[in-house]
């Protein structure tokens, strides 16, 4: 099998341009689709917005947030890594997978995953994604996550993403655009946390084979299996894994199977499809424990993100 593309979080391909400021008429325009509407098309007047390129580029500028945007093919692997800053990493489309010291995340579109400075992560892109990333100053906002997790994104918070984007990098922190990302840090410390994670062992033996389990979920994996690659005993792992990451090994591969389900029914993959991919008998038992651990069915789980 080909090895997927390892980036090193280069170039973003998008080049913003000079964008005409909006009018008093404009700023004076009532109602929530209108202020939405403005943020999307936030830019500054007559001069070309001069963006970063990379994320190394984006941890000591003299601001307390830097964005930056890419675009991904699928099956591209941003390899371990960490940054100085925080960073909430945010797909307009395309399914994301992070691994991290502290549990597997899957993020589908629409959503974003928070990592707090200094975390070392992983990233796998699975489809065409369309990335736009933030990195925060840790000392930004005194309410923000100190954990990895996968967060709502409100409508509005979106639109201030996609806006904040389009910010020069050294963006005036006295005015309008100032005030655009103070109203992102305040959106993103009231983000609920939706549960599309699983634990990680703190056991290192124990953590690198789950770490190539979430990577490759559908393999069939036992618990001597896992005993076996981590040098343990059958015993001792029964032991290690319930007591490090709250959850039965049975449980737990369960539960990331259905993580990976959820990743590529975000993607377009029928029911059906996914259901024997990740090895259920049939749809509907399928469908019961994916209701069971998310609360609706698959089908309306994608129609509601719609």
């Amino acid at each position: 099998m080909r090895a997927p593309p390892i980036l090193d979080e280069g170039p973003s391909i998008h080049a913003v341009t000079s964008m005409r400021t909006p009018t008093g008429n404009d700023s004076r325009q009532s109602g929530r689709s209108s202020s939405l509407a403005q943020l999307r098309n936030s830019a500054t007047k007559g001069r070309l917005v001069r963006q970063v390129k990379r994320a190394d580029d984006c941890q000591d500028v003299a601001r307390p947030v830097a964005a930056m945007a890419r675009e991904l093919a699928s099956g591209c692997v941003d390899v371990f890594h960490t940054h100085r800053r925080a960073q909430l990493l945010f797909a307009c489309t395309g399914v994301m997978s992070v691994v991290t010291r502290e549990g597997a995340f899957v993020v589908p579109p629409q959503r974003a995953v928070w990592l707090p400075a200094g975390m070392e992560h992983e990233v796998h892109y699975g489809g065409a994604t369309s990335l736009r990333t933030l990195y925060i100053e840790p000392a930004a906002h005194a309410k923000l996550p100190t954990l990895s997790r996968v967060l709502e994104v409100s409508d509005l918070l979106r639109s201030l993403i996609l806006a904040a984007v389009n910010l020069p990098t050294e963006y005036d922190t006295d005015g309008r655009e100032g005030r655009i990302m103070s109203l992102l840090l305040d959106e993103i410390a009231i983000m609920p946390t939706v549960p599309l994670h699983a634990p990680m062992p703190r056991d290192e033996r124990l953590a690198r084979v789950c770490r190539a389990m979430f990577r490759d979920p559908v393999r069939e994996q036992r618990l001597e299996d896992l005993a076996r690659a981590a040098g343990m005993s059958r015993r001792t792992v029964t032991r290690l894994f319930r007591r490090e990451t709250g959850m039965s090994f049975a449980a737990w591969r369960q539960h990331v199977r259905l993580l990976e389900a959820l990743s590529r029914l975000a993607v377009g993959r029928s029911v059906t499809a996914v259901a024997l991919d990740v090895g259920y008998r049939s749809p509907s038992s399928f469908t019961a424990m994916f209701r069971r651990t998310f609360g609706v069915t698959p089908s309306h789980y994608f129609s509601n993100e719609n």
